[in-house]
């Protein structure tokens, strides 16, 4: 009989979610055990759940993605209902965890891995942002909110991969200025300051879709990007390369050389093409001088250069 019950609820939620508005949606968050206060998973088929951990989740991990802290991980028990995920733009959002709806708007999109979007009202992490029909919008953390076309790239993709041209980007009165170029990325002709017009003939409008036409796009294809640089236009080539740092990796742009850091520019990682240089985990990066590739660094109060190569 309980049986019987709790799916005629479930059965309920789904036909009628748009009709019950986003309390129906919270009934189903806590059906589902989508939210606890360390991690947030989401059935997205019967048998599978996106996660949302910044530590290793629990079960048979399918997939992962090191930028995000996203996982797919398999559901033994399984879920009849799960979320879905529309291409169409919603007509409203709300944050919903187990005991809260918020409704509000995304004040300010993602961009890139760098920048989740951030809502125009203060919302509870962990959440779900949702459509009125329950519809997944993007996943509510504590940095910010991981959007839609992120949580379906991850979703789709075989292979965790993301593509980097050198840049990253910001907007500025109205237009996508490049903040920060990778300079250690050969063929890399960007500019800070230049200003991106268009990317493969696609007229350039905000830095959350520049950023996901690069991101998205297949390592090692090549874009024709015309800017405009201290009043010239120029068209640039680049060459996507994979992308080494960004979200919640480290993204100084000495990845491309086989180091990361923590946020104190500690070294945590030192890959094997980084051997050669003698590091040390622990090591902290002092100063950069890009010109004559050498770098300071720190350890144990003792200060000494590096030259990269």
């Amino acid at each position: 009989m309980f049986r019987l019950f709790v799916a005629s609820t479930l059965l309920f939620i789904n036909l009628y979610a748009c009709q019950g508005g986003y309390n129906v949606c919270k009934r189903k968050i806590n059906d589902a055990h989508a939210l606890t206060s360390s991690q947030t998973s989401i059935p997205i088929t019967k048998h599978k759940r996106l996660v949302f951990s910044r530590k290793k989740p629990q079960g048979k991990i399918l997939k992962h993605d090191p930028f995000l802290s996203l996982y797919i991980v398999a559901d033994k028990k399984g879920f009849s209902y799960p979320f879905v995920i529309y291409k169409h733009a919603p007509m409203g959002v709300a944050s919903i965890n187990t005991k809260r709806v918020q409704e509000s708007r995304i004040k300010r999109h993602q961009i890139g891995l760098n920048q989740f979007a951030k809502m125009a009202h203060k919302v509870s992490a962990p959440s779900l942002l949702l459509t009125s029909c329950c519809a997944l919008e993007g996943i509510v953390t504590p940095q910010g909110v991981i959007e839609k076309p992120y949580l379906k790239h991850f979703i789709q993709q075989k292979r965790v991969t993301y593509a980097d041209i050198g840049i990253r980007v910001k907007n500025f009165q109205r237009k996508v200025v490049v903040k920060a170029i990778n300079p250690f990325m050969a063929g890399n002709n960007f500019q800070v300051n230049d200003v991106i017009l268009r990317f493969d003939k696609k007229r350039v409008k905000n830095a959350s879709e520049l950023m996901q036409w690069i991101l998205f796009s297949k390592v090692g294809s090549v874009h024709h990007v015309q800017i405009q640089r201290k009043g010239k236009l120029l068209t640039l080539k680049a060459k996507s390369k994979q992308r080494k740092g960004g979200g919640y990796l480290s993204d100084t742009f000495l990845e491309v050389l086989g180091l990361s850091f923590d946020k104190n520019m500690h070294i945590i990682n030192i890959e094997k093409k980084a051997k050669k240089y003698g590091l040390k985990l622990g090591d902290k990066l002092l100063e950069v001088n890009q010109k004559a590739s050498k770098f300071l660094f720190e350890r144990n109060h003792f200060q000494f250069f590096v030259k990269v190569y």
